[in-house]
């Protein structure tokens, strides 16, 4: 008790602190005489007086953030050994459950300079805004003659003169890591054969040149080749003929990847370069990923990149650009204000990558300059005009008809330097085709150089040959802004490649493998994190030799198969059914390998006497949370077997915030109680264990336990048989039938109210909010947040599209809708379940086609401030349906949305009523938004998923898509490989603190700014006051993302008996970190010598989130400080010492700076560093 005297006290002292400097601040603001004149309209005179007035208050704000920080530090010492259990619950006298309050407080502590990041600063605007340009455009796809979607070139003859034209041609092969064919068998059928025509031909002219890009392939090819090849593709390589561009392990897709698995397919590939060729790649080539993503210039650029190229953009914009010459630009992220995030990149102008729409605007010439389709050849132009061998007779004709496409190709450029790739899918595979395209071109060149009159050079290039002669020409060093060249912002979906076909179904095609990538993703994370952790208290307590070092290279394999699958027809569900399931077997097969490396990493963790540690691969120490019998399977739950000795359970946290979250055990007996590792009772629920709508499954029972887990740790829990006191409390559930004739099974232990479908609509309740359902169909109504009189329509409804009648349909990539979506209509009403309980409610409503469940938390903190919903969806036995699911509130969001891309960045969105319905779908990796001035709505999504909003107000997300129809990009199938698929979101509604009419600290400081003549903060509208469209989520909204990406998981000790030796929970972090700070990986760097083994240092990847302060943050459940970017990595780790710690490139290619003793870092906001670190 007097501890907790102590607590108060002290927490009281915060809160006197912070209003009285508040005070003090506001008092010296607001009556300072200078401040007389209102807005921005200062005399000049008066400048440097409000200049050394906002200094004062800057520094006021510090020094009081500083004083709440020592505060909140001293708090969190006397309350770090205070009772730190969740309370136990308990019912009132009107039936509801309450939780008592928590003992421990929480803190927000959020410097105010953190907070001017999102609201913009003051910096050069770019040339090109994408939102601005698509707002410009009118998208009329007139014909333009023989450049079908685009217009006329004309040149005059003389325009080289002074200047000649430098062409460089770049043949290249673009090889899918799976599509028609399954990664292995085009490794067998054709990509050997290409590489090794590669190593022969190239040598028999120095002057040819090559370009690749996928490493999974090569690295196959390396494994398999002889030291002598070796030798040879490294001295190609180093004289410049070879070039690898990129150097991911794929060409990954850029609308659905998350940006964990971008950064670590790109760290996978660039490793294995410098380890086995010693090569740092240079430039990007991304041809084949259909639309591109902001995100991947800032992880080129982050890696030491200096120029890029893409090619599938929406064919009005590439039109546009080439009219405005703007297809070469710098591309900045829309926060950037100091340009350090440009990069160089180069947009190809036509149709396709392939050779007829790459040498000049007529693909009918273009195609008879591609010498694989001369006559007797397998493949010939659809244009009927063939190719013809270059001989001493025709070269000057032929060379001219090639010179006139350069010319007109080049007149869409700024620079006289002409980029021509030269090749397609899997070209070079035969050495007649090598021959052909590089003997006939050669003789083009020969001649071309031969004529003074015709001012031109032409050669063969790699892409760095290319952008090095454009930089070059325009007098600057690779990486630097060229003169004379726009600067753009934003991104590039959603991508049409003709009339009104968008690519825009990819979005969702093949959810179940979406969703198993993500579920791949946070298992390699926590396993990274674990087996790093684990290895280095291991070496450090010299027991190395005991630990299965082995686990390395299952870690390697699933980083592979996580990499594999960012393919642009991987993730994307684009790939024949055979390619699919052969990824699945991947994911799944990597999946349970990384269950065994976590569990392996938290066995010796948890050990309270590490001699003890013996590692048996047949006998593992701990359970699998769960299992998954085949590839196409949803998870099926491990259950406990519960006795009156205690059964351990060990769950571990992949977060590196603490979290309270309840975690869910399957077991076989209703009569069970929870206890923390020292034997304190923890709050627990009691629910059936359901096999359908109204039958529970006979003996397996859901215990739901309320536990605080540590930041990255392992919490050792016991499940206690117990017929007495202190067992699971019972949650009660009203089964709504729409007829009574339904059978059922009843089972005692929860008891279960049959009752006739009901008119009246069901409310939820807990501490935060107050969510509202219909009594009918178990959907959605309303969401009253605490504190407020009025509720906020937050309604749901599921809809179907259909595909249109005439001859271009929907298929895998393509969403051609028959129209606006039609509600769904079921044969029957559906069966509705209310489940009550002390820490959670739910309403399970069961459709014919999906089952939803919406569960809201009845606990402190981030759980509980959101809505959790699960869509079981099943659509195997309909023929060309989309299934919708559409939120609709009355919030005054007009035409903008917000998505994110890649999970790292939020983009804003404008719904075009000038573009069919299916243009203005777009890719949702983690999250989408709307807002208006009082509120936000946020979705959050475990997978991705195509959204949309088409109305004000309202979100819409495609679950899933069946068809049975290819949509003619090549695949030859439709989408008839459905799954059970679970997808899962949360529901977050927020209210914007600068509407409410509290005098909030962050509204007053909006307010305080405002006065100051500072521009406000923007709401509703996607422009900042500069006018780049920029926006963040909260901070809440960041970590509810978190909680719902990586969910703990619960490992039961395997053994039962005799009783496991003792267990200690393990918390690896000494101390809290920011919260606005992402530990993104700590990845064990392979050893130097042999491959399967990990050296002594790692790879820490740390993210600065940029987060919005507008947004009320109250009740986090968790201590919550911000630093101004500042971390103390040393310090960090507990019980290691951090040896040495070098800053690098995102891919570890590059140091930054000499390794320094001090391991105090510094990041700015959406900055992503790597260190290069040794813990021991």
């Amino acid at each position: 008790m007097k501890l907790k005297k102590q607590v108060t006290v002290c927490g009281a002292a915060i809160f006197c602190v912070a209003v009285f400097s508040l005070y003090l601040m506001l008092d010296r603001v607001q009556h300072d005489p200078a401040r007389h004149q209102s807005g921005g309209n200062f005399p000049r005179s008066q400048i440097s007086v409000l200049q050394n007035r906002i200094e004062q208050l800057e520094q006021l704000l510090e020094e009081n953030h500083e004083i709440i920080s020592h505060i909140k530090d001293s708090v969190l010492e006397l309350t770090a050994h205070a009772e730190g259990q969740p309370a136990l619950p308990h019912h009132t006298s009107n039936g509801s459950w309450v939780l008592p309050p928590e003992s421990r407080p929480s803190f927000l502590s959020v410097s105010p300079q953190d907070c001017q990041f999102a609201l913009g600063s003051k910096g050069q605007s770019p040339d090109l805004q994408m939102l601005a340009v698509y707002s410009l455009l009118p998208f009329d796809n007139q014909d333009g003659g023989v450049w079908k979607q685009g217009f006329d070139i004309t040149y005059e003859p003389n325009e080289w003169d002074a200047e000649p034209l430098q062409v460089f041609v770049v043949p290249h092969s673009h090889n899918d890591p799976g599509w028609i064919k399954t990664f292995d068998k085009y490794y067998y059928d054709q990509t050997q054969h290409i590489l090794n025509s590669m190593v022969l031909k190239m040598q028999e002219d120095p002057r040819r040149r090559f370009i690749w890009s996928e490493i999974s392939f090569f690295s196959k090819w390396w494994d398999n080749i002889s030291a002598q090849k070796r030798a040879v593709v490294r001295r190609l390589v180093g004289n410049g003929q070879l070039e690898m561009v990129t150097g991911g392990w794929v060409m990954p897709d850029e609308a659905n990847s998350h940006y964990f698995a971008m950064i670590d397919q790109l760290i996978e590939g660039h490793q294995w370069l410098e380890k086995n060729i010693g090569v740092t790649p240079r430039s990007g080539w991304a041809v084949d990923p259909f639309g591109h993503s902001s995100t991947m210039p800032y992880l080129l650029k982050r890696s030491n990149l200096t120029g890029m190229l893409i090619q599938r953009v929406h064919y009005a914009i590439k039109k546009h650009f080439a009219a405005t010459q703007n297809l070469e630009f710098m591309w900045r992220q829309t926060w950037d204000t100091d340009s350090s995030t440009d990069i160089f990149c180069h947009m190809m102008p036509f149709y396709s990558y392939d050779i007829p729409h790459t040498c000049g605007p007529d693909p009918k010439i273009c195609c008879q300059f591609d010498f694989k389709r001369l006559p007797g050849g397998r493949i010939n132009c659809p244009w009927k005009v063939p190719p013809r061998a270059i001989t001493e007779a025709n070269v000057a004709e032929r060379a001219q008809l090639l010179l006139d496409q350069y010319r007109k190709k080049s007149k869409l450029y700024r620079s006289k330097v002409l980029l021509v790739p030269l090749g397609d899918d899997f070209r070079y595979d035969k050495p007649q085709e090598w021959d052909a395209q590089f003997l006939n071109y050669q003789r083009i060149f020969d001649f071309l150089n031969s004529q003074p009159n015709l001012h031109v050079q032409a050669q063969f290039g790699t892409l760095s040959d290319y952008f090095d002669a454009l930089y070059k020409k325009v007098g600057i060093v690779p990486g630097m802004k060229p003169p004379g060249f726009p600067v753009l912002s934003g991104d590039f979906f959603s991508y049409a490649d003709r009339e009104d076909h968008y690519w825009t179904g990819y979005y969702t095609s093949r959810p179940f493998y979406k969703s198993l990538d993500r579920v791949l993703e946070a298992h390699l994370r926590g396993a990274e994190i674990l087996f790093s952790l684990a290895l280095a208290h291991a070496r450090r307590a010299g027991a190395d030799g005991t630990y299965p070092l082995s686990d390395y290279a299952l870690l390697s394999n699933a980083r592979r198969n996580l990499a594999l699958f960012q393919h642009h027809d991987a993730i994307t569900g684009t790939a024949k059914e055979a390619v699919a399931v052969d990824y699945g077997v991947r994911l799944l097969h990597s999946l349970t390998n990384l269950k065994h490396i976590i569990i392996n990493a938290a066995h010796y963790l948890v050990l309270g006497d590490k001699d003890t540690y013996r590692h048996d691969p047949a006998a593992p120490f701990l359970s699998m949370d769960d299992t998954r019998p085949s590839q196409d399977s949803l998870p099926e739950r491990t259950v406990v077997k519960v006795d009156v000795s205690p059964r351990f359970l060990v769950v571990f946290n992949p977060l590196e915030q603490e979290r309270l979250s309840v975690v869910r055990v399957l077991v076989n007996s209703p009569h069970v109680r929870v206890l923390s590792e020292e034997g304190q009772p923890l709050p627990a629920q009691l629910s059936a264990h359901w096999g359908s709508d109204t039958d529970t499954v006979p003996d397996i029972y859901q215990v739901s336990v309320l536990a605080r887990l540590p930041a990255l740790g392992l919490r050792v829990l016991q499940l206690h048989k117990s017929f007495e006191g202190h067992a699971a409390l019972q949650s009660s559930v009203r089964l709504y039938l729409p007829g009574l004739n339904l059978p059922m099974r009843r089972q005692e232990p929860v008891p279960v109210h049959v009752l006739p479908a009901g008119a009246e609509d069901v409310c939820l309740e807990n501490q935060h909010l107050r969510a509202c359902f219909s009594g009918r169909s178990g959907t959605p109504q309303s969401i009253r947040r605490a504190g407020e009189e009025r509720e906020q329509r937050v309604s749901s409804e599921f809809l179907v599209y259909g595909t249109r009648a005439s001859k271009d349909k929907s298929g895998a990539y393509l969403f051609l809708p028959d129209g606006e979506a039609k509600p769904y209509a079921p044969n029957d009403l559906p069966v509705v379940r209310v489940t009550e309980g002390p820490l959670f409610s739910e309403v399970a409503s069961y459709y014919q086609h999906v089952q939803t469940v919406v569960r809201l938390y009845n606990v402190p903190g981030v759980e509980g401030l959101s809505l959790d919903v699960s869509c079981l969806v099943d659509i195997r036995d309909q023929i060309n349906m989309e299934l919708a699911l559409r939120f609709s509130t009355d919030i005054d969001s007009e035409d903008t949305f917000f998505t994110d891309l890649n999970g790292f960045q939020i983009q804003p969105r404008r719904y075009q009523r000038k573009l069919p319905l299916q243009a203005n779908f777009y890719p949702m990796p983690t999250m989408a938004y709307i807002q208006d001035r009082q509120s936000r709505l946020t979705l959050h999504t475990a997978q991705a998923l195509g959204v949309s909003s088409l109305g004000s107000g309202q979100l819409e997300v495609i679950l899933d898509r069946r068809l049975i129809q290819d949509d003619n990009r090549g695949l030859g199938q439709g989408l008839k490989d459905n799954k059970r698929t679970c997808n899962r979101f949360r529901i977050l509604l927020e209210r914007r603190t600068a509407a409410s009419q509290s005098s909030s600290f962050f509204s007053t400081l909006a307010s305080m700014f405002n006065a100051l003549g500072f521009p406000s903060a923007r709401t509703g509208s996607p422009e900042a006051q500069d006018g780049r469209p920029i926006s963040f989520p909260s901070l809440l909204s960041h970590i509810t993302s978190m909680h719902l990406n990586a969910e703990a998981l619960v490992m039961p000790v395997a053994q039962e008996k005799p009783a496991p030796p003792p267990l200690r929970s393990f918390t690896p972090l000494s101390t809290t970190l920011p919260c606005d700070f992402h530990i993104l990986n700590l990845r064990m760097l392979q050893a130097e010598q042999v491959e399967s083994l990990p050296s002594a240092e790692a790879a820490l990847i740390l993210h600065r989130k940029g987060f919005d302060c507008s947004l009320e943050a109250k009740n986090l459940g968790f201590n919550c400080t911000t630093s101004q970017g500042k971390l103390a990595l040393g310090s960090l780790f507990q019980g290691l010492e951090v040896g040495s710690l070098q800053p690098t490139s995102l891919t570890l290619m590059y140091p930054l700076g000499t390794a320094s003793n001090s391991t105090n870092i510094h990041l700015d906001p959406m900055e992503i560093a790597t260190f290069r670190i040794r813990l021991g």
